[in-house]
């Protein structure tokens, strides 16, 4: 059986000419500022598949980084790291199935007339439907041991066809807790906490709660200059309860926010 050109590679001498001669590479995804290049590849079967290489040093460090999380975090909504095989540099590349959907980052200009500005205009059961799949996910995140660093809406690629949201570029997770030995962790402020900003502080899976709950307040907004809360005013009082400013007075498990929200949509 011949093996397949993807799944079952070793090395190759340069990664963009390996695809362009399996496939067709119908997407390029260049001048990231993780140092990766990823590709969208089509078989001519119709398969399509997600390909992130490492250009830098710092981003071969971060795949993997990677590569040790999705071997112990599997979820449905996870979009998970399949193979990685060897490049002609000395790094790797990794490959993942495609999912279709929009990624609901957009730049501050165009956040109130992008994709994320129509998810927040979809009806609430739909919002509350993702929401739910991504605190699941974290169930997940959070039994394997790992804690959410650098969540942000770029991780969210929406399906506005399927009605699914699917997480991506998980790359910064990692065990915890864990002591914060540089001045600050990787991430958008919009999401991150006061510890991730203090060098010697603890990050645990409060830290993961806090990004959830600016997550949650971001999602059930409303789109414009002057966001209006989508949900009922206790779900907004769990997800201020879950961005406080002090660990200490947040949800102290991903699980005992998820449970909480859940009574609070039922």
């Amino acid at each position: 059986m011949t093996p397949h050109p993807l799944l079952e590679v070793t090395e190759v001498a340069r990664t963009e000419p390996y695809l362009r001669a399996v496939g067709e590479v119908f997407r390029a995804f260049r001048d990231q500022d993780s140092g990766c290049v990823s590709y969208g590849v089509r078989r001519a079967d119709g398969e399509r598949w997600f390909v992130k290489e490492a250009t830098t040093d710092a981003a071969q460090r971060s795949l993997n980084r990677a590569w040790a999380f999705h071997r112990a975090v599997r979820h449905p909504a996870i979009v998970t790291q399949l193979h990685r095989f060897a490049t002609g540099d000395g790094r790797t590349a990794v490959v993942m199935p495609w999912r279709q959907g929009e990624s609901l980052y957009s730049p501050a200009p165009l956040r109130h007339a992008g994709p994320l500005a129509r998810f927040q205009a979809l009806p609430v059961p739909r919002v509350l439907h993702a929401i739910d799949h991504l605190l699941d996910a974290h169930l997940a995140v959070e039994a394997a041991g790992f804690v959410a660093v650098d969540l942000y809406d770029g991780a969210f690629l929406y399906d506005f066809d399927a009605g699914e949201l699917h997480l991506i570029d998980l790359d910064e997770y990692r065990p915890g807790p864990f002591v914060l030995q540089a001045d600050r962790l990787p991430g958008s402020r919009r999401f991150m906490g006061p510890e991730e900003w203090q060098r010697g502080s603890t990050i645990d899976t409060r830290t993961t709660v806090h990004a959830l709950g600016r997550a949650v307040r971001l999602l059930l907004n409303t789109a414009g200059e002057k966001p209006t809360w989508r949900g009922t005013a206790a779900q907004l009082g769990l997800a201020e309860r879950a961005t406080r400013p002090e660990p200490a007075e947040r949800f102290t498990t991903v699980a005992e926010l998820t449970a909480a929200w859940r009574s609070a949509v039922h």
